[in-house]
């Protein structure tokens, strides 16, 4: 941890904090709802478990004036060739059209699973190189129209 005690506020440097994170959700919900007047902010999950309770996969995500953002979704290694994953995503998707959202974003680093976003129709927006040598951070983006069964 770094911190700075000159004179006056003091600025800390640390390791994840959730207080703080909650914190600064709350603040920046208020400012976006003062901003916009959208004030449909939330959160879900969507989890499975095998019949011993183990989690097989599971999925977070935030929505908000019409976006769904996917925040993670993790498959155990030897259930990736089931369609967990999949079906993880389409049940978060059938979630964001309840909650009123009209498109889904994600970002997944080349390592990891673009091609399966863009097989379930997900459209890469943006691309950040220089993740760890030759590795990208994909962006992408996918609209909610009718029930899409990708």
């Amino acid at each position: 941890m770094t911190t700075d005690h000159g004179r006056g506020p003091t600025l800390t440097t640390g390791e994840g904090d959730t207080a703080l994170d909650d914190r600064l959700t709350e603040e920046l919900t208020a400012f976006n709802t003062a901003a916009t007047g959208v004030s449909d902010r939330g959160t879900f999950s969507v989890k499975v478990t095998d019949e011993a309770g183990g989690l097989i996969g599971g999925l977070s995500a935030s929505t908000w004036g019409g976006l769904c953002g996917i925040e993670l979704l993790w498959v155990r290694e030897d259930s990736r060739k089931d369609g967990w994953g999949g079906r993880i995503l389409r049940a978060a998707e059938a979630e964001a059209r309840r909650r009123g959202c009209d498109r889904v974003a994600v970002s997944s680093y080349t390592f990891q699973a673009p091609g399966f976003y863009e097989r379930h129709g997900y459209v890469e927006t943006a691309r950040i190189p220089g993740i760890h040598g030759t590795h990208a951070d994909v962006h992408l983006l996918k609209p909610l129209t009718g029930q899409d069964t990708a």
